[in-house]
């Protein structure tokens, strides 16, 4: 009878114990995790700049034609022979 009185306060105090080891962890971690989320979208906002920066950048214009060349036809060579 004893020994169930035993168990069972163990099992009460792990169960607050968990219990409130939870709830430290929540408001500990949990404005670090807000922080984490404002940082995120401030990091993808400055890719879509510098993306955006890059691609201005690199866009060219389609290439101008090259010249042609008129040069004189030479007349056959003529055959020997």
């Amino acid at each position: 009878m004893e020994t169930l009185q035993i168990l069972g306060w163990i099992y009460l105090g792990v169960a607050l114990g968990s219990m409130v080891g939870l709830m430290g962890l929540s408001l500990f971690v949990g404005p670090k995790i807000k922080q984490y989320t404002v940082d995120i979208a401030d990091l993808e906002e400055e890719k879509k700049l510098l993306k955006a920066q890059l691609v201005k950048s690199y866009k060219r214009g389609k290439p101008a034609p090259r010249k042609r060349k008129y040069w004189k036809k030479k007349p056959p060579k003529a055959v020997k022979k």
